[in-house]
C-alpha cells in the first residue's frame, strides 16, 4: 500500500505532470513540423536541385548477375544518411524559426525585482535612517 502512495506521490508531482504534457505536445508538433518540412518545404528544394533524390544515392558492393541471379544485392546506402542529415537540419532550421516567432510574439520577459538578503535589507534601512538624521 505504502507503495501505491508513493507511485500517487510521484505522479502528482508538477514536474513529472509538465513533462508528460510537454511530450504529448512536443509529439503533436512534431507532426506539424514533419509536416510542414516534407510538404511546403521540401518539395521547391528538390525542384530547385532538378529532383535529386539523394536516398537512392549508395555505394554497391555486390548485385545478382546473369551468370549468379540469387545473388543477393547489397548496397550501402550513403544517401539515405545525408538525406537524413539535409531533412534534420531542415527540421531544426523551423523548429528554430517557430521558436524564434513565438519567442517575438511572446514579447520581453518583465525584469524580476532584485531580492535582498534580510539582513542586507535591514542595514540598508539602517544607513537610511541614519542619513536622515543628520
Amino acid at each position: 500500500m505504502k507503495v501505491l502512495a508513493e507511485f500517487k506521490q510521484f505522479v502528482q508531482r508538477g514536474n513529472v505532470l509538465d513533462m508528460a504534457v510537454g511530450i504529448v505536445i512536443g509529439a503533436a508538433f512534431g507532426k506539424i513540423v514533419t509536416a510542414l518540412v516534407e510538404g511546403i518545404i521540401t518539395p521547391p528544394i528538390g525542384w530547385l536541385l532538378s529532383g535529386i533524390d539523394f536516398s537512392q544515392v549508395g555505394i554497391t558492393l555486390s548485385e545478382p548477375t546473369e551468370a549468379n541471379p540469387g545473388k543477393a544485392l547489397i548496397k550501402i546506402q550513403v544517401g539515405r544518411m545525408i538525406q537524413a542529415v539535409i531533412d534534420f537540419l531542415i527540421v531544426a532550421a523551423c523548429l528554430f524559426m517557430a521558436i524564434k516567432a513565438i519567442n517575438r510574439l511572446r514579447g520581453p520577459e518583465p525584469e524580476k525585482p532584485k531580492h535582498t538578503a534580510d539582513d542586507v535589507q535591514l542595514l540598508m534601512e539602517i544607513r537610511d535612517l541614519l542619513k536622515a538624521k543628520t
